[in-house]
């Protein structure tokens, strides 16, 4: 005799750039957490995504090249984070990192990076074929949840125009860049990946790519609670799990 089937789970919830801000804000003040520890806790989580993403055996290149693209404030630091991590993973990462931020506390994620031995680019191909031969996939840590518009301002938009018309996979960190964090894209960037970090922002509704991850295990069963974010279930031991199959 089989066993009822237990109650439906909770979606997850979507959340405005306002809630985003303040379980921030809540886990900085309240829970303590260092600015630097959250930004390590989600450059792991998205480099941890990549490699579900794209498994190493999958890469269609020979060599794992992934292009890491940063912007000059956190989404950028998640950026290289990941970047750092996906060198441990044995992929090959190389940075695009062009207004590098006066904060000592970026500047240690850089120094880090290049103390690993991680490329920098001098410069952004314009030519999108360049690009496309060369990595097996785009990491978008351009603008994230805290761009105020900033996809007009240089060097910004020179950047996004170019992963506009980039075919090799993107994958976008929390918020694609050129996205609205609440209202979605308005001619941004098209990834096949999104990662949200914590919970998902209200934009990723209208993300139709192949796979959406959430990486928001980390945060306190208050902090859930209170937010009411239904978070999805982790199996096993995982920091980051997909909220559907992927779409092929």
């Amino acid at each position: 005799m089989s066993s009822a089937p237990g109650p439906a789970r909770e979606p997850p919830r979507y959340l405005s750039k306002a809630e985003a801000e303040a379980i921030e804000k809540e886990l900085l003040e309240d829970y303590r957490f260092g600015r630097q520890q959250l930004i390590e806790i989600w450059g792991h989580a998205c480099a941890m995504a990549v490699t579900k993403a794209f498994p190493l055996p999958s890469l269609p290149r020979k060599q794992p090249t992934v292009l890491v693209v940063c912007g000059p404030a956190q989404n950028g630091a998640i950026g290289l984070v990941c970047a750092r991590h996906l060198r441990i993973f044995d992929y090959e990462p190389t940075i695009f990192y062009p207004k590098r931020s006066p904060d000592p506390l970026y500047r240690d994620f850089t120094t880090q990076c290049e103390k690993m031995d991680i490329p920098f680019l001098s410069y952004l191909p314009t030519e999108v074929q360049l690009i496309n031969d060369a990595y097996n996939a785009v990491v978008d840590a351009v603008l994230g949840a805290e761009a105020e518009a900033g996809e007009g301002r240089e060097p910004c938009a020179a950047i996004l125009a170019t992963l506009k018309h980039i075919r090799i996979p993107i994958i976008s960190l929390d918020v694609p860049s050129g996205w609205d964090v609440e209202a979605g894209s308005s001619g941004g960037i098209s990834p096949d990946v999104l990662v949200s970090l914590s919970a998902p922002k209200q934009c990723a509704r209208r993300f139709l790519g192949r796979q959406h991850f959430v990486a928001g295990r980390f945060l306190p069963y208050d902090v859930q609670k209170k937010f009411e974010l239904n978070p999805p279930e982790y199996p096993g031991t995982e920091c980051v799990v997909a909220l559907r199959a992927p779409r092929e």
